[in-house]
Formats: structure tokens, C-alpha cells, sequence
């Protein structure tokens, strides 16, 4: 069993959410949440889907960095909701959107376990994809 701990922190691009290690397993935090100010854009080709300086970045243990984007910096007309739907015994149930020509794109916690309540709402978009420029 994992547990978590939720950090509220004052400064920028510092751990909000942490796991504890249990007995035998990581010593390092599975996952962490960074929020931060840096520039994030999601291009779809020449196709600015999500720019903003609000991001929160997900760090989690054996997977890419991933920027989840709140959903008023990201262009939902663009969007449609697919028919995929997954869940990770951390964050929860993600539901996930295509654009007209890729398929899903983005996904979106809606609402995750409440160790990852920061990330409720945002989407994380799929780098092999679209483009994402964090400045």
C-alpha cells in the first residue's frame, strides 16, 4: 500500500504532492508535482492547441516529465472527447480527447485520488503527438 502526503508550497517549481517510500521499496518520491510560471505551448503541427505560463509539471518515477495544462489556456474547440478512458492506481480515472486528426492527444483527471487534487481538470498532452515547447 502507498501512501501520500499533500504539501501546499509557497514557492514556485517546488513539490506540492510527494509519496512516502514504503519498507523495500523507492527511496525517491514516486511522483511529484511542480507548478511553475516557465512558458508552455502545445503545437498540433502549425496548430497552437495550449499556451500558458500557469503549468503544472508531474514528475513521476520511471515515466517522461509531463506538463498538465489548466483547461482555460487550452483551445477545447480544437478538441473532442474520445472514447478512451484509463486508470492509474495514482492519479485515477483519465478520460482523453483527439483532435480532428489525432487521436487521443490529451487526457484529463477529472477528478483524481486526492493526493493528486492539483491536477484535477488539466491536461497532460502526448509528446510523440504534438510538439511542446517549455521555455
Amino acid at each position: 500500500m502507498l501512501t501520500f502526503h499533500l504539501h501546499r508550497s509557497t514557492l514556485m517549481d517546488q513539490p506540492i504532492a510527494t509519496e512516502l517510500p514504503m519498507a523495500g521499496h523507492f527511496t525517491e518520491p514516486r511522483m511529484t508535482l511542480h507548478p511553475h510560471n516557465r512558458r508552455v505551448r502545445i503545437l498540433a503541427g502549425d496548430t497552437l492547441v495550449a499556451d500558458t505560463r500557469n503549468a503544472t509539471e508531474l514528475r513521476e518515477h520511471g515515466y517522461p516529465q509531463r506538463q498538465y495544462v489548466p483547461r482555460a489556456d487550452v483551445d477545447m474547440s480544437k478538441l473532442s472527447i474520445s472514447s478512451t478512458v484509463t486508470h492509474c492506481p495514482f492519479k485515477g480515472d483519465a478520460i482523453y480527447y483527439s483532435l480532428p486528426d489525432i487521436a487521443d492527444v490529451a487526457w484529463s483527471y477529472e477528478r483524481p485520488n486526492d493526493e493528486m487534487a492539483a491536477i484535477a481538470g488539466r491536461l497532460a498532452f502526448d509528446e510523440g503527438k504534438v510538439t511542446e515547447q517549455v521555455e
